[in-house]
């Protein structure tokens, strides 16, 4: 067993932090609620055509997007940590590759007159997929940004 866990702390992961002009209870429900999660989720400014989110430990969750490219993408979970305004777990899968499942951790905390935001996400298959998915989440940070600062 040991040797196995060695073996999943070695696979690529990336961190982000962002600090957010809003309180951590807008930057939570701008991640919990499908209304608003259409609004800023994707890495560019093509439309979230889909977005559901059964926000408590087991509760599943999807999001469809198309990337200004017009490729469509759809990724989805399952929350595994709910800790309303502070802190959201969930499996990350894509529906071209579930067997490169992921884990996303979002924690949200008071920071001056806004929150910060700290993006975790771990096991990635290989460095080429975390390459890719740190683009792709800061392209969603920079939208997020937007709209909780509106």
């Amino acid at each position: 067993m040991p040797a196995q866990a060695a073996a999943v702390s070695t696979k690529p992961s990336l961190t982000l932090k962002r600090h957010l002009n809003a309180a951590p209870e807008a930057v939570y429900a701008a991640w919990t609620d499908p209304e608003k999660i259409v609004k800023w989720f994707g890495p560019d400014a093509g439309p979230v055509t889909h977005a559901e989110a059964d926000v408590r430990v087991g509760g599943h969750y999807a999001v469809t997007f198309h990337t200004e490219d017009g490729e469509e993408h759809h990724v989805s979970g399952v929350y595994r940590e709910v800790v309303p305004n502070e802190r959201l777990a969930f499996t990350w899968a894509w529906r071209t590759m579930p067997e490169r499942e992921s884990f996303v951790t979002v924690l949200i905390k008071p920071d001056g007159d806004g929150a910060m935001l700290t993006l975790i996400h771990e096991q990635f298959f290989d460095e080429p997929a975390r390459d890719r998915h740190r683009e792709g989440w800061t392209g969603c940070l920079d939208k997020l940004e937007r709209l909780v600062a509106a």
